[in-house]
């Protein structure tokens, strides 16, 4: 069996088993001096980029319509791929396979418009071709076919991953859209803008703007657990982009990202006399711990930061921080008009862009934090304890479940976001300890481990203090974990055990999660989710899922119902109102595809909570126009007779519309576009006090 520091990973931070990251695969035709870093430039798209579509005819995703408007925006579209199939589709060439694409069309990028089952095989074949930059935008992308993707994307020089579960990367000066951004929002201009958030990315994009300043080129990372592209890669083309003026991120809980940007960013500064400006929100702030808050990567797993920890990080490395997308626009403007003082230039806006009118209100978060949910649920199902067990039972591990001793380890088998690899974490404790815990990322490609003399095995029962005697066990248990890991696709095996005074090795404890998005797909991994029990689950996050909507209850006094179009503003949603000084009772994003019917069910979801006082409204029509959101929330008060007032704050596509049909229906609802302005008055609905 091939030993884990044989094969090829990414480890720029581990401190065992380091390999190259430039070692070549056979994806790449490049020498050993070249790595997935050389595929940055490939980032800096514009008129002179010729897109692919694979998944050109396809319905799911409405690509037929992606590309006649990104056509009519200005988009260079060379053709589309339907595998086997040669022919013509929108008066462009279809091609049977995207070598053949290649070979005929030389496209420069890749849109991917299939479903999530499909995208890595897509993404491969995008990668054997050597197309320059490949997008993702499909969510529910299984985690083990991204770690199958990733490894594959490390080992070569040539193709460069956006995605997946995003909208895409655009650059506004030269009118090319890779993805499904709402093109309204967006204007020709200065500002580069990377985020995590595709909604909160709309909301920020129409704040620079209504503010006069525009964009140059917008990249989403996405929410997923791996990006393809990361805050840091986006950073570095912005530096140096001459079209570049100010720089935006977009942050939320889950990994590290933030925090690596925020070390890029001091370094940035000392070598910069005249730094470009930099500002950042963080979502999250007030997310229940543990609780996946619509997007897949969007928790903290054990040793990562939290949203406050990003935050400080970052303002400590001198970005301006805001709470609101809203801010975005008016406080750019501000930080470019002081840069240009003191540089003794001339600074302009475009001359084709109006004024904004909002104002930049900077808040620190709170130190307080309000009371959450204690039971985990992550995009990961987690079995039953003793279903745990059993299945090392099933394997021939050793168990004996009793409670914690002193004497237990930790040994935790799941995805390292930062090395894009699995990883295993190993603590001396019982439980996670930061302050006893080592790291230790190895390649996904691995089929195992040689036993006691690999050196990963060396390392982990150096840092448990195992003796001699039970390293040949141990190496068992690492074996059987990660059999398990690839064979049911699992997303984190933790278990608790004992080696001392000479004993066996035995599991006295076990927590195993598997990836919800195997099944959700492509119905992989049946028989373990089949373990569920949705009546043991709160019932109205499981009446919620039946309609596509993610509905997370907060615990406390929340008198505050939320509905929000977009797991990143709906985040942002509950921190903002918070720190205006509201309580929330829930999170709920109904999707970036709402429809009417998806509202009326959030509104019976949300009115079935007792402690909800009033509800507020917050949808920024992107995908979804805001005369839509405002059918549904009219039909909703007519079919459910309700009677709790209703706030509703409507920006982007037929904004002015919804607002209109919001004012004339005769009922208790109040449209604003402002949020601070609508946020004040659900509070007021609310019974609770304003913060100043």
């Amino acid at each position: 069996m091939a030993s884990l520091c044989s094969l090829p990973a990414r480890t720029r931070r581990s401190t065992f088993c380091k390999v190259p990251v430039n070692r070549l695969s056979r994806f790449s035709t490049a020498g050993p001096r070249y790595s997935y870093e050389d595929t940055l430039p490939n980032l800096k798209i514009g008129t002179h980029t010729r897109v692919l579509f694979q998944g050109f005819t396809a319905d799911e995703f409405k690509a037929t319509t992606n590309v006649k408007e990104s056509l009519a925006w200005g988009t260079k579209i060379v053709g589309g791929v339907k595998p086997g199939v040669e022919g013509e589709h929108l008066g462009l060439p279809v091609f049977p396979s995207v070598r053949a694409a290649q070979e005929k069309a030389k496209p420069d990028a890749s849109a991917i418009y299939v479903p999530g089952d499909y995208t890595a095989k897509a993404v491969e074949e995008a990668i054997e071709a050597e197309i320059p930059l490949v997008v993702a935008v499909a969510e529910h992308v299984p985690i083990h076919d991204v770690l199958r993707m990733q490894s594959m994307l490390q080992t070569q020089s040539k193709t460069r991953l956006v995605g997946a579960n995003c909208p895409g990367i655009i650059s506004a000066i030269g009118k090319c859209r890779i993805g499904f951004q709402p093109l309204p929002c967006f204007s020709p201009g200065m500002i580069g803008i990377v985020a995590k958030s595709g909604t909160l990315s709309y909301e920020t994009v129409a704040s620079t703007s209504r503010a006069g300043l525009g964009q140059s080129l917008c990249i989403s990372m996405g929410g997923d657990v791996l990006a393809g592209t990361n805050f840091v890669d986006a950073l570095k083309i912005f530096e140096n982009d001459p079209d570049t003026e100010g720089i935006i991120l977009v942050g939320e809980i889950g990994g590290t990202a933030e925090i690596d940007a925020a070390e890029w960013i001091k370094d940035y500064h000392r070598k910069n006399p005249d730094p470009k400006p930099i500002m950042a929100l963080v979502g999250g702030l007030y997310a229940p711990p543990g609780r996946i808050m619509g997007h897949a990567g969007a928790w903290t797993a054990p040793g990562e930061p939290d949203a406050r920890a990003k935050y400080k990080a970052l303002e400590s490395a001198g970005v301006v921080m805001v709470n609101h997308p809203e801010d975005f626009g008016e406080g750019m403007k501000k930080l470019l008009s002081s840069r240009a003082r003191d540089s003794g230039s001339l600074f302009t806006y475009p001359a084709n862009q109006k004024r904004g009118l909002h104002t930049m209100r900077r808040v620190s978060p709170r130190t307080s934090t309000p009371k959450m949910p204690s039971q985990p649920k992550t995009r990961s199902f987690y079995v039953k304890h003793f279903q745990a067990l059993e299945m090392l039972r099933q394997k021939g591990i050793s168990v004996r479940e009793t409670a914690p001793l002193d004497s237990d380890f930790f040994l935790s088998l799941t995805v390292d976001r930062t090395e894009l690899s699995p990883c295993i974490m190993a603590s001396s404790k019982a439980d996670f300890d930061p302050s006893h815990t080592k790291r230790f990322p190895f390649a996904y490609a691995s089929e195992g481990f040689s036993g006691v003399l690999d050196p990963l095995i060396k390392a982990i029962a150096a840092q448990l203090r195992l003796p001699e005697t039970a390293q040949e066990k141990l190496a068992e248990l690492v074996q059987t974990l990660w059999q398990i890991f690839k064979e049911r696709e699992a997303y984190v095996l933790e278990v608790r055990a004992n080696a001392s005074s000479g004993g066996p090795l035995e599991v006295r404890g076990a927590h195993f999660g598997f990836d919800d998005a195997a099944f959700r797909s492509s119905r992989r991994q049946e028989e373990i989710h089949r373990l569920r029990n949705p009546a043991e689950e709160v019932p109205e996050e499981v009446e919620a899922e039946k309609h596509g909507i993610v509905y997370v209850k907060l615990d406390g006094e929340g008198s505050i119902g939320t509905l929000v179009n977009g797991a990143g503003l709906a985040m942002n949603t509950v921190d903002a109102l918070t720190l205006h000084g509201g309580h929330c009772a829930n999170f709920l994003d109904t999707g970036g595809k709402a429809t009417s019917e998806t509202v009326k069910a959030s509104f019976r979801i949300i009115v079935s909570d007792p402690r909800v006082r009033a509800i507020f409204v917050n949808i920024f029509g992107g995908l979804t126009r805001c005369d839509m959101i405002a059918e549904g929330i009219i039909m909703a008060f007519r079919d459910l007779n309700m009677s709790v007032p209703v706030v509703v704050r409507l920006r982007g596509t037929n904004e002015e519309q919804g607002q209109r049909m919001i004012g004339e229906s005769g009922l208790p609802l109040h449209a604003f576009d402002r949020f601070e302005d609508a946020a004040k008055k659900v509070i007021e609905f609310a019974g609770e006090t304003i913060d100043a």
